[in-house]
C-alpha cells in the first residue's frame, strides 16, 4: 500500500499561486492521502470548500475531514436570512478503500502574549484494506515551540495507547435491535497497528521525536520503540529528507531570511513496529509545486 502525507498550505504554492488541482495531482495513485492545511470559507482565491473540491478532482476516493478550529464565516441575505458557514481549517483523510470510522482529536494549545498561535488538531481514521484494518492518525502539530509539542504528543499518545481497548465507535449488543446506534451491524474494529502522519513541525534531532519513538516523556531510553520512523526503516537514514524546503531559486524574496526558514525534515510517517519490516520505500517527492511542503510518500506491502 502506498501512503502520502502533504501539507497543502491552503493549495498556495512558492510560486504565489491558489491552485487546488496540483495538490490532487500530486497525490494520485497513493492508497491513503493524509492533507493539512485544509480549509472551509477562507481565503480570497480557492475554492470556498477545498475538501470538497478535491472530493470533486479525485472522485475514486472515501474521504473524511476534520477541523482543527471552527468558527463564524456565515453572512446574511438582504432579506435577513442567514447563510450560515463555518470558517474551518484542518486534516482531511482519502481512502481508495472504506473509512470504516473516524473521530477528530483536540491537542493542547498554549497561548502566547507575543506570538501567534492557532489550535491544530488530529484525526483518526480506521481503513480496512490490503494490510488488513488499520489505524490512521493525520495530524499537524503546533509549529512553535518544542514544550508546547511535546504536551501534544503526550496527550495523542495517551489516546492511542487507550484506543484498542476501548473498541470502535460502539461495542456490545444493541439494546434496540435494527434501531439501535449499530442498527444490527458487528462493532467497528479498532485494530493495534497504527501510522501516524503528517506535519509534526519537528526534527529528528528533536526532544520530541524522540519522545514519540519511546512512546511517552516517562518511556525515554527504553529498548522497544513505540513507534518506528518510515525514512528509517527504508534505510534513507544518511539522506537527509527535508519536506520544507526554501532554496533561493524557488522563492527568491524570501533567501534574506532568518535560518530558521532553512532547509528541515518535518513531515514524516510513522508506523507500529510490527509494520516497519513491511515498509520497502519512502521518499520525497521534490517535484510537487503545490505547497511550501513537499509531499512524503511511504510504501508499505501488503
Amino acid at each position: 500500500m502506498r501512503f502520502v502525507t502533504y501539507n497543502i498550505h491552503y493549495a498556495i504554492g512558492w510560486d504565489g499561486v491558489e491552485d487546488i488541482a496540483r495538490i490532487a495531482e500530486a497525490v494520485r495513485g497513493a492508497d491513503v492521502i493524509v492533507l493539512q492545511e485544509v480549509e472551509r470559507y477562507y481565503g480570497p482565491g480557492n475554492p470556498a470548500d477545498q475538501p470538497a473540491a478535491l472530493a470533486e478532482l479525485l472522485p475514486e476516493y472515501y474521504w473524511v475531514y476534520g477541523p482543527a478550529f471552527d468558527v463564524d464565516a456565515s453572512t446574511r441575505d438582504p432579506d435577513g436570512r442567514v447563510v450560515n458557514r463555518r470558517r474551518q481549517h484542518g486534516v482531511m483523510i482519502l481512502s481508495m478503500t472504506p473509512i470504516v470510522s473516524c473521530r477528530p482529536l483536540v491537542l493542547p494549545k498554549w497561548t502566547y502574549d507575543d506570538k501567534y498561535n492557532m489550535r491544530v488538531g488530529v484525526l483518526e481514521a480506521v481503513i480496512d484494506g490490503a494490510l488488513g484494518p488499520l489505524r490512521l492518525y493525520g495530524l499537524h502539530l503546533g509549529h512553535l515551540e518544542s514544550e508546547e509539542r511535546q504536551a501534544q504528543i503526550e496527550a495523542l499518545l495517551a489516546v492511542v495507547r487507550a484506543a484498542p481497548a476501548e473498541g470502535g465507535a460502539w461495542t456490545g449488543p444493541g439494546a434496540y435491535n435494527d434501531r439501535d446506534w449499530g442498527a444490527g451491524q458487528p462493532a467497528p474494529p479498532m485494530p493495534e497497528n497504527a501510522l501516524l502522519l503528517g506535519d509534526f513541525n519537528m526534527g529528528p534531532d528533536a526532544p520530541e521525536y524522540a519522545q514519540l519513538v519511546a512512546g511517552g516523556a516517562e518511556n525515554l531510553g527504553g529498548a522497544d520503540p513505540a513507534f518506528v520512523d518510515a525514512w528509517l526503516a527504508a534505510g534513507r537514514g544518511a539522506e537527509p529528507g527535508h519536506s520544507f524546503i526554501t532554496p533561493p531559486e524557488r522563492a527568491p524574496e524570501r533567501a534574506p531570511e532568518p535560518t530558521e526558514q532553512a532547509d528541515h525534515r518535518i513531515d514524516y510517517c510513522f508506523v507500529s513496529p510490527a509494520l516497519a519490516p513491511k515498509i520497502r520505500a519512502c521518499h520525497v517527492d521534490l517535484a510537487a509545486k503545490g505547497s511550501d511542503h513537499q509531499p512524503v510518500w511511504t510504501e508499505i506491502a501488503a
